[in-house]
């Protein structure tokens, strides 16, 4: 083992790995390894390359006892930076310390000459790297010691019931309604980035923790140490980048559904909506309004003049957002010149299709430049320069046919090596050149990576089923989003999948739903309403007429009685205006959550690190959304201090569970005192 101090950074050799340990940020460190070459210069994650930080290193020497009884001279290797101390022993094996207090340490079980616990023959090293036969880059799997009183949050989006990541295996990779944002939130008091966009796995297992890359040249993560949950985001976002400031005229009610077909039933609820007084923010066009996946244009039989649709949205202060996807069918105009010029992902055997939903496509490499710029200016030219305020980048990760991430091959790489980048990319096809402009950027999408966050995307959280058990899955996805980062998030309200509107069960789902989505970033109607009898437009097997439509979507669609819930709650959503004006300012500066797990704000409370059914919406309101069908009381735990309940005023010491009631036209929510 040789180390050296290389201008405050720790550079160590071993067996044919060159490592590096550099301070990267306040009380945090990046750590890459590579076999046989240079490190390769991309930083993923982190495009914020913070100010040098003063650094500590010693080489030093061990004694240690050899299976002989003798004693033998081993280097050792500390770097320290604030309050996070990574030591690199002999083997190569990494620790790292949070005021001296081991947080993490690399799992070693191999015989080294020594007669320590890690000393053993079963040959299990911390990074084992295998060779890819045929090609440049290796698997690598990473292993950590697991600690047993241990909890692992963030690490994006899964579609489960666990918010607590302990015991859990995780598929690094995206899916629709499953996203990969690698970065774990520890109660020991750390923050680990996996600044890797390969696909692979990790376990978070009770005997050791293991992070997979199927495909990759290099290792590099990214660790942080904090005394909060706070300062650990702070942390994380300072050097991956936070979000912009949200337009203040976003922050009410988006209307959506699938699908609006025509820009007369556009403007014919927008109209309604003012007629009734209610504003909306935002109104958003979906799929197949457009002539074939890859025109990226409107259909002019059903759209005659999208320029004047979206001036008068506008003079109802109403912006405008449409559908865009990464699929080119076979028949379009583009996609010719696209598969010319290599703008197309690559199939590495068979026939060259990847999605096959309405058509038989590739999709675009968003990691080529100028597959980029040929999306944005077909876009601008047939959307942009008709005023049209946002896109919404649905299957953003991309949804694939078959999710055979070793078939797909982009212009930076394979799937397997790149993959989970995909959605950042693709996304930047439009942040790149909308930032150039005055406004904020604000577009929607289906999928992210680590630092998504400071392109101007909101996230949602896929096409879920429309159930109670969905719903509760959601809470625990956008709170281990916002604990990974990304802040601007939202959902279907009542779930994408329904089968009949006029289900009462569904009914009360709706109402739960949309009143949880008020105490969220983004208050976004949405959803695929059955039953599906509404007739398509015309016969043809193309454009904006043939594919089905969902029944209507709008707050008076289900009722006057629950109109009435939505509009009481609406109300509620446009009186907390200022207040979430402020988290979405908070959210600009630190890289807080506007959603946040209860230990965020409580992060001394022990019982507080145990809830996934209550959330805080900020600092200031404690919120516990009804999560079962008919159910109209809950238990609701409240942390030290005193709390008012908003529908009767009575104002409670905390350190206590309450039952309160919960009637279908209330949802409770305390608010700090």
């Amino acid at each position: 083992m040789r180390f050296e101090n290389d201008n405050g950074a720790l550079r160590f050799y071993h067996q044919g790995e060159q490592g590096l340990i550099e301070a990267w940020g306040q009380d945090s460190f990046r750590v890459r390894t590579r076999i046989n070459a240079p490190f390769t210069g991309n930083n993923r994650a982190l495009t914020e390359i913070p100010a040098r930080c003063d650094t500590r290193i010693t080489i030093t020497e061990e004694d240690h006892w050899v299976g002989d009884g003798t004693i033998d001279k081993r280097e050792l290797a500390t770097i320290t930076n604030g309050k996070l101390k990574a030591v690199v022993n002999f083997a190569g094996v990494i620790s790292f310390y949070k005021d001296d207090k081991l947080i993490l340490r690399e799992y070693f079980r191999n015989y080294d000459g020594t007669l320590s616990r890690e000393s053993r023959c079963l040959k299990i090293t911390n990074r084992e790297w295998k060779g890819i036969i045929g090609g440049s880059e290796f698997s690598l799997n990473v292993k950590f010691e697991s600690r047993r009183e241990e909890k692992i949050f963030g690490m994006g989006q899964y579609q489960q019931d666990c918010m607590d990541l302990k015991g859990c295996v995780l598929e690094l990779a995206q899916r629709n309604s499953q996203i990969s944002v690698p970065f774990a939130v520890s109660s020991l008091g750390y923050g680990f980035l996996w600044n890797n966009p390969a696909v692979g796995r990790v376990t978070f297992g009770r005997n050791y923790y293991e992070w997979i890359a199927n495909a990759t040249k290099e290792m590099d993560y990214w660790i942080t140490a904090a005394d909060t949950p706070k300062q650990i985001l702070y942390n994380y976002t300072a050097v991956t980048g936070r979000a912009g400031m949200f337009p203040e005229d976003l922050m009410g009610l988006w209307q959506c559904k699938l699908r609006y077909r025509t820009q007369d039933e556009v403007l014919t609820v927008a109209r309604q909506y003012q007629k009734e007084g209610i504003r909306i923010d935002q109104i958003v066009i979906d799929f197949f309004h457009w002539t074939l996946q890859g025109d990226w244009k409107f259909d002019q039989t059903y759209w005659p003049d999208p320029k004047a649709m979206v001036d008068e949205l506008h003079s109802m202060g109403i912006k405008v957002i449409v559908s865009v996807w990464p699929s080119v069918d076979r028949r379009s105009e583009n996609f010719g010149p696209m598969l010319e010029k290599g703008l197309l992902i690559r199939t590495e055997r068979g026939a060259a299709q990847t999605y096959d939903f309405q058509g038989d496509c590739l999709e675009v490499d968003a990691f080529n430049p100028e597959a980029r710029r040929y999306v944005w200016e077909v876009c601008r030219k047939n959307y942009y320069d008709y005023g049209i305020d946002g896109f919404w980048l649905d299957n953003s990760e991309p949804d694939f046919g078959v999710y055979d991430y070793d078939h797909y091959r982009y212009y930076s790489g394979t799937a397997l090596e790149v993959g989970n980048l995909y959605p950042q990319m693709f996304s930047r096809a439009f942040y790149d050149e909308m930032s150039k402009g005055d406004r904020p950027v604000v577009n929607l999408l289906r999928c992210a990576w680590a630092g998504s966050q400071k392109y101007g995307n909101v996230i949602w959280s896929g096409d879920v089923p429309s159930t109670f058990e969905a719903f509760a899955d959601q809470l625990q996805c956008g709170l281990n989003m916002g604990l990974a980062g990304i802040c601007w998030w939202t959902t279907d309200i009542g779930g994408f999948m329904t089968d009949d509107i006029n289900d009462p069960d569904f009914r009360q789902l709706l109402i739960r739903w949309y009143q949880f989505a008020v105490y969220s970033p983004v208050l976004r109607m949405h959803g695929d309403r059955g039953p599906f009898n509404i007739p398509p437009l015309d016969d043809r097997d193309w454009g904006g007429g043939y594919l089905h439509t969902g029944q209507p979507n709008e707050l008076w669609s289900y009722g006057e009685d629950n109109y009435a819930i939505m509009k009481k709650y609406y109300d509620v959503r446009v009186s907390l205006h200022d207040y979430i004006k402020r988290l979405f300012e908070e959210a600009h500066l630190t890289g807080s959550p506007l959603l946040r797990a209860m230990f965020y704000e409580f992060p001394q409370d022990e019982k507080c690190w145990e809830l996934q059914d209550q959330y805080m919406f900020g600092d200031r309101y404690l919120v516990a959304p009804i999560l079962h069908l008919h159910e109209y009381k809950r238990d609701v735990y409240l942390p030290e201090g005193r709390w008012m309940l908003t529908s009767t005023g009575t104002v409670y010491d905390g350190n206590c569970v309450v039952n309160v009631d919960a009637p279908i036209d209330y949802m409770p929510v305390f608010e700090k005192h």
